[in-house]
């Protein structure tokens, strides 16, 4: 039997059930972790769920893998300030779906150069992260293969470095040192959410009808990163302009039923096959 590791094929709980106990957006008391490219990707992505679970009393830990410091249309602009900015910007963006800023993890590279950082050092980075929070749950963007190949650069590497820590994180042989110097035991990760899944591979979905509101607050925190503030940089919003962008971001939120939902791509285990 061909063992298969790491980024390859995840395999799917599609039938009407799934194999987990408790359906994602009914969970109490659990630690979720979230994996993102960069901040406001889980936002975009996961931003009503993320609410929902902190609203259930779940611990959610945010893991960014950038700064950001790059997305800005501003010839005035400098990488440091726009850094500085982004991470004040992800803070107040969290703060709203409930998230202190204890549990914002930054794990520092740049933007745009997540696929150049040294290997394998990001992923004993990530898998440090799942050993030390051993969550209940992750969420991260999806490595699937319907959609990765249009991922741009950030959000691929995130993707296939996230499912390559959930794998080591489960084989203590996997960076030894982080339990001979750090105490750190193995830990297999029970069940996995990726969000920007393809239509051809989203298996679960949330409804956020009583969150969007929040959520739509949550992104616009995130300043920089709209117009006109993209272009030319300013703090705060035009009430107009903010008006437009909220409008928009609603008209884009996909819908079931009727139902304003994020989707997911759902699985609790690797294709060992």
């Amino acid at each position: 039997m061909r063992r298969i590791f790491g980024i390859l094929a995840l395999l799917l709980c599609v039938c009407s059930g799934y194999a987990q106990h408790t359906r994602l957006e009914d969970l109490h008391g659990k630690t979720i972790l979230v994996f993102t490219p960069h901040p406001d990707d889980e936002v975009f992505g996961a931003g009503g769920t993320i609410a929902i679970l902190n609203r259930n009393h779940n611990k959610v830990i945010i893991a960014i893998y950038t700064n950001d410091d790059k997305g800005s249309l501003d010839p005035t602009m400098s990488r440091e300030r726009l850094a500085q900015i982004r991470k004040a910007e992800e803070e107040k963006s969290e703060a709203v779906l409930g998230t202190p800023k204890e549990n914002i993890l930054w794990m520092g590279y740049d933007d745009g150069m997540l696929e150049y950082a040294p290997q394998p050092h990001l992923v004993e980075q990530a898998t440090e992260i799942i050993r030390r929070v051993r969550p209940d749950v992750l969420l991260s963007v999806d490595p699937g293969q319907w959609y990765a190949r249009w991922h741009k650069t950030d959000h691929r590497m995130a993707a296939f470095n996230t499912v390559d820590a959930i794998r080591a994180a489960e084989f203590w042989l996997y960076f030894p040192n982080q339990k001979l110097q750090l105490g750190l035991q193995p830990y297999r990760v029970p069940e996995m959410y990726f969000f920007y899944p393809s239509d051809q591979e989203a298996n679960y979905s949330v409804n956020i009808d009583d969150v969007m509101d929040l959520k739509i607050k949550s992104l616009t925190e995130q300043v920089s990163q709209f117009s006109p503030a993209e272009k030319s940089y300013r703090p705060d919003w035009d009430a107009n302009d903010l008006k437009a962008v909220a409008d928009k971001l609603k008209s884009l939120e996909p819908r079931k039923d009727g139902k304003l939902v994020e989707t997911f791509r759902y699985a609790d285990d690797f294709n060992e096959e």
